[in-house]
């Protein structure tokens, strides 16, 4: 059976699709939003990690949406969830197993446990989150023990996580984003898989 993973080319969704390697054929999925956008430093972790990889074009509709609920809210974290939600929606559509690298402590991007049961009771759908009972030393141990990744702020490193296009498009309407997204927030890449 298939499993669907979002993928943002970093440790957490990296470690997540490894897990459900084992007993489901895992393909990588990134979400962008320009469909001229294209994710070469997440294309090579997820050829590191020998699994197959599709991007996916949520569209600028969405992406405004998005800019529009984070202006209004003052704070990015309800927009990163509403494009989660429409991500793992559009996986759904595909495949019976969408997984993502969501843990523990994990407030954004975060759906809940009734969101969850919604979408797979109307799907007839898994969503799965095997990172979800890990805190954050257990999964950079792993991390360290299964993945050679390099750390970066946001925008610096190359990954397909959804902040950066949103705080593009903030900027595009001529907002400095550093109002609304914390400064100094490191993001992971993987580059590479350790031999075990």
């Amino acid at each position: 059976m298939k499993a669907g993973v979002l993928f943002s080319g970093g440790k957490d969704s990296a470690l997540a699709a490894l897990m459900l390697a084992r007993d489901y054929g895992v393909e990588l999925n990134t979400c962008v939003f320009d469909p001229d956008r294209d994710v070469p430093a997440v294309r090579a972790a997820a050829a590191a990690l020998s699994l197959p990889f599709k991007r996916r074009v949520l569209g600028q509709d969405l992406l405004e949406e998005a800019v529009d609920l984070l202006l209004s809210c003052g704070y990015p974290n309800d927009a990163i969830t509403m494009i989660h939600r429409r991500a793992v929606e559009t996986l759904l559509a595909e495949y019976s197993v969408v997984a993502d690298g969501t843990r523990r402590e994990d407030r954004v991007p975060r759906l809940e446990r009734s969101e969850v049961q919604h979408l797979e009771m109307t799907t007839g759908c898994s969503y799965v989150r095997p990172l979800l009972g890990y805190g954050k030393p257990e999964v950079e141990r792993l991390a360290g023990r299964l993945l050679v990744v390099r750390y970066g702020e946001t925008g610096s490193i190359g990954n397909g996580d959804y902040e950066e296009e949103l705080r593009c498009a903030v900027r595009a309407r001529g907002i400095d984003p550093a109002l609304f997204f914390p400064s100094g927030h490191l993001q992971s890449l993987v580059v590479g898989k350790r031999e075990t």
